[in-house]
């Protein structure tokens, strides 16, 4: 092979470089290899040309450099004598030689970002201080607080910094004012306060001064217009300002305790309800006067006037009341006058006041519930935690002794599965603190519970032991009463009750109100939003969990083992050209699945991505494997149509030197996802997996297998031991993967289609792949995934006995595909799959070509002319068509008189047979399946796994019936 006469082949078959004849080679071998450039690279060096910089996508992709044409001889007898080289390397090579090296393949260090630290979960939420009695209508509420930010809150403890307001005039200038000028005076002092703490305050000491009053006292009206069967829930009369007096100040007055007095009762509450004023001249002569108040304070009444408060409505809202005339003298008629027309202005003020103040509370209120629903949302990962943050949260928010959630056992409404529940106090407890809620430490009151979760209405008792639902015998022996309950159902957000909230016994004695039944409400509706979630949480991470486990036994499963990896390893690597692996009309009807394995490996070896992404060999050898395990053993869509694919693929990468466009990255991509493209393909199309509402098809909408192929190939590469881009750096891995993404979608002819347009324009516009489509990613996409097409429908391009040969094996599995839509699916399929019109085949390969297949062919040969030989085969093998659609016998099928249908039946009652199996692919003869009896698709597809399906008119059938 070292003889100077030898002939020399057309043209270099290493992508690296391209070779020219320069001189012949020496007589002597050894003296030959010794200075040789290509023993340099199989030392491993990279050898650059100085005038042409690297370039490519990929970057670091070496540039051409001349050779004379026995180099290529020379380079594949190394490629066969690896340890000649081995041991060649470590005799003659320099220092020199191996710096040079480990520069070439030097591997720039990735630029990870360190992704930023996860915000707080906010498990650690403070309870918030505040309860829900401060929202009672009409209660006297302390004015919001108000941030730096502007930002009204309730939570913080800043002192309230009242608004300026104009200094009023002192008691005495008032005093000189005549009356009209004094009410006026008087009335422009209230106009303008909205806090009814303060506004109650100056109506007091206004009338004081406009009646020459001693003190007075203001009570405003609480509670619903309805009677109520319990007092304190009833209509009432509250006051903060009692005997309030001309050096009296708002601040002084809040610290006194709260008086409540029933409706209609005493002198106060006669006037709230009859709305009529009274005029007392002496207070202890009427027997609606009270002479305990006097005897508490030890301030003796004389006179007395009181006097409604009206809104504009004439609703009573209040009612004032003014003591002691300064001069010892009753209240005179025009004193009564002047008192009403006042208070006329003091009604619409208070009434202002009171919507101002109902305003804010809402504001409160709402500020109040997001905060809760925060709370409540921001932390789902158990039903534990979730509970605990819910009991704290209401039991501060309504001020109650205990605090329960009970889940609804999800068989039984009227029982419970869990039981939860909190007690005042026991947040002080010493010790870490709980991460979880106390469980059934309380008898369940399952009278009122169950009452609740059966019928989804709320229960406020007053007095629980006249309840008739309460049982008593749950406070035995407990040392705990239970008074009021308020109990209230938990319903997901559709609707239907998963759980029961109860509360028991609200501080301070008092009653649960129409205030607190609306805040748990609401609060409820979150909680049971939170619940609902937290479960659906649970569920998904157990399944997860299941699927991880899953995942894990498939992955061992799915990977080759070692000991066949070991093996592979071991077996010689035959050279690209003993493979014939540039050729475009390859064929490997001769190779067995080891040699196609090898030259796998050969591929890999010559495009220098072993070396260049430092795959570990045995790495590379145990994928190779688990590539070609995870291949169905279905009639064409298999092993060996991959194989085919990426040879295609490295035969015009090679061929076209377009390796150098795409560099090395997007090359090694592309090769993979020739490998890849369709893994644990089932026999059966896209259209099939949505008309058999399959799993895949509900997991993906579009391009249906296509990204199930992506998806096995990912967990593949991510498989233990199959790691063959481990060492790729992150953004490089990223690359590579949406490479391979872009690849695999693109066999999808959805996706052909919608780029062909695109592409052809380029071509008759640019005419040849230049090297500004290194530089523009578009481009570069739209010529990857025209090749990716290109490839996956190559045996098209293939001489007529390989194309033939292909046609029979496609024509089965589309066959089979017709026989399942039939039996299982009860439908008529489309021509392409019908077995009763196969001698119609060869007229709708004729059209497929002209539609699918020419114009891609042809555009390919115009970027570059030595594909032209692809285009001339394409065109042969549609005059074969042609020859065969004339020809009635149409014995292409290698045909046997036609059998009896019905013994498909076997092979298509299951439904799980949809899979894929060869031995359904029954459309060949009996001599024709014996004769491809143990071969697997020696060619890539045909038709591949989207084909166009034509109708007996010529018209092309949706493209999903195909895919």
């Amino acid at each position: 092979m070292f003889t100077k006469n030898a002939k020399a082949p057309e043209r270099c078959r290493h992508p690296h470089r391209s070779y020219k004849k320069k001189k012949p080679l020496p007589h002597t071998p050894w003296k030959y290899l010794m200075n040789c450039p290509l023993v340099r690279k199989c030392f491993g060096l990279q050898l650059r040309s100085i005038e042409e910089p690297a370039g490519g996508a990929g970057g670091g992709v070496p540039a051409a450099t001349c050779y004379d044409a026995e180099c290529a001889r020379t380079e594949a007898w190394l490629d066969e004598n690896q340890e000649f080289v081995h041991d060649y390397f470590l005799r003659k090579a320099t220092r020199q030689v191996v710096d040079a090296w480990l520069v070439s393949h030097a591997t720039p260090p990735s630029a990870e970002l360190a992704s930023p630290s996860r915000a707080g979960s906010g498990a650690t939420t403070p309870v918030r201080k505040i309860s829900a009695h401060e929202f009672e209508r009409g209660g006297l509420l302390k004015p919001l607080v108000t941030t730096v930010d502007g930002t009204p809150t309730f939570l913080g403890d800043q002192p309230h910094a009242a608004p300026s307001r104009p200094q009023r005039r002192s008691r005495h200038e008032l005093r000189q004012l005549d009356e009209k000028e004094l009410i006026f005076e008087l009335v422009k002092d209230i106009c303008n306060e909205l806090e009814v703490r303060v506004l109650c305050h100056k109506i007091l000491q206004n009338v004081s001064i406009l009646l020459d009053a001693d003190r007075g006292s203001l009570f405003l009206v609480q509670g619903e217009k309805a009677a109520s069967p319990h007092p304190q829930n009833g209509r009432c009369l509250v006051s903060k300002l009692f005997d309030v007096c001309s050096k009296s100040t708002p601040e002084q007055m809040e610290h006194l305790e709260e008086i409540r007095i029933p409706w209609g009762s005493g002198i106060v509450g006669y006037v709230a309800e009859s709305g009529e004023p009274v005029n007392i001249p002496d207070a202890y002569k009427d027997e609606r006067f009270n002479h305990d108040i006097d005897q508490q304070t030890g301030y003796k009444t004389r006179s007395l006037l009181c006097m409604p408060i009206k809104d504009i409505n004439g609703e009573v809202i209040g009612v004032a009341q003014v003591i002691n005339k300064q001069n010892d003298g009753p209240f005179t008629a025009n004193d009564e006058k002047v008192f009403a027309s006042y208070l006329q202005f003091c009604g619409i003020g208070l009434r202002n006041a009171q919507l101002y103040e109902r305003s804010q509370l809402e504001v409160k209120r709402n500020q109040v519930l997001l905060d809760l629903a925060r709370m409540v949302f921001e932390e789902q990962s158990t039903i534990e935690h979730m509970v605990l943050r819910i009991l704290t949260h209401t039991q501060s928010l309504i001020r109650c002794q205990r605090v329960q959630v009970l889940l609804v056992h999800e068989a039984s409404k009227g029982s419970f599965s869990r039981v939860f529940d909190l007690e005042a106090g026991d947040e002080t407890e010493p010790g870490t603190p709980r991460t979880s809620p106390y469980e059934s430490r309380f008898p369940i009151n399952i009278g009122i519970t169950g009452y609740v979760a059966t019928t989804g209405e709320t229960v406020n008792i007053a007095d629980a032991y006249l309840d008739a639902r309460f049982d008593p015998s749950v406070d035995e022996g407990t040392g705990f009463k239970h008074n009021t309950i308020l109990c209230m159902a938990i319903k997901n957000s559709e609707g239907r009750i998963i759980g029961v909230i109860q509360l028991v016994n609200k501080f301070d004695e008092l009653l649960f109100t129409k205030n607190d039944e609306n805040f748990v409400e609401a609060f409820a509706i979150f909680c049971g939003m939170g619940i609902h979630n937290t479960h659906m949480y649970e569920k998904a991470i157990t399944a997860m969990a299941k699927q991880s486990v899953t995942l894990d036994v498939l992955s061992y499963h799915a990977s080759a083992t070692l000991d066949d990896a070991q093996r592979l390893r071991t077996l010689r690597i035959a050279s690209s050209a003993h493979f014939s692996l540039h050729e475009l009309d390859f064929d490997d009807i001769h190779m067995s699945d080891d040699d196609t394995l090898t030259a796998c490996l050969r591929m890999f070896l010559d495009l220098d991505f072993v070396e260049r992404f430092h795959i570990d060999y045995s790495v590379l050898c145990r994928w190779l494997l688990s590539v070609k395990k995870n291949y169905r053993n279905v009639t064409y869509h298999n092993w060996r149509h991959a194989f085919n694919v990426a040879q295609m693929m490295f035969a015009i990468l090679t061929e076209t030197q377009w390796w150098k466009i795409f560099g090395e990255l997007e090359c090694l991509a592309l090769i993979i996802g020739c490998l890849c493209h369709d893994l644990d393909h089932r026999g059966t199309n896209n259209s099939f997996q949505i008309k058999a509402s399959s799993p895949l098809a509900q997991l993906y909408s579009t391009s249906t297998m296509e990204h199930h192929h992506f998806d096995q190939c990912l967990m593949i590469l991510n498989s233990p031991g199959n790691q063959i881009l481990s060492h790729l750096s992150s953004d490089d891995y990223e690359k590579v993967v949406k490479v391979l993404e872009d690849a695999i979608l693109s066999t999808d002819l959805a996706v052909y289609f919608s780029k062909r347009t695109s592409f052809i324009e380029l071509v008759e516009q640019e005419r040849c792949v230049t090297a500004e489509w290194g530089e523009c990613e578009e481009r570069r996409g739209l010529l990857r995934a025209m090749l990716m097409t290109a490839c996956d429908l190559a045996a098209i391009t293939k001489p007529w006995p390989v194309e033939r040969r292909v046609a029979a094996l496609v024509a089965g599995e589309f066959f089979r595909q017709g026989d399942l839509e039939r039996q299982n699916l009860n439908l008529t399929p489309i021509d392409l799959m019908n077995r009763d019109k196969e001698d119609e085949l060869p007229a709708m390969q004729v059209k497929f070509i002209d539609t699918i297949c020419l114009p891609i062919y042809e555009a390919f040969a115009v970027l570059s002319p030595s594909l032209q030989p692809m285009l001339d085969r394409v065109k042969s093998n549609r005059a074969h068509w042609i020859e065969l659609s004339n020809n009635d016998k149409n014995d292409y099928m290698d045909k046997e008189p036609e059998r009896d249908k019905s013994s498909l039946s076997s092979h298509v009652e299951d439904t799980d047979t949809y899979e894929g199996d060869s031995s359904g692919a029954v459309s060949l003869s009996s001599e024709t399946n014996f004769k491809y009896e143990n071969l697997e698709n020696p060619v890539v597809g045909l038709l591949a796994n989207n084909a166009l399906a034509l109708t007996n008119q010529g018209k092309f059938n949706n493209v999903n019936d195909v895919n």
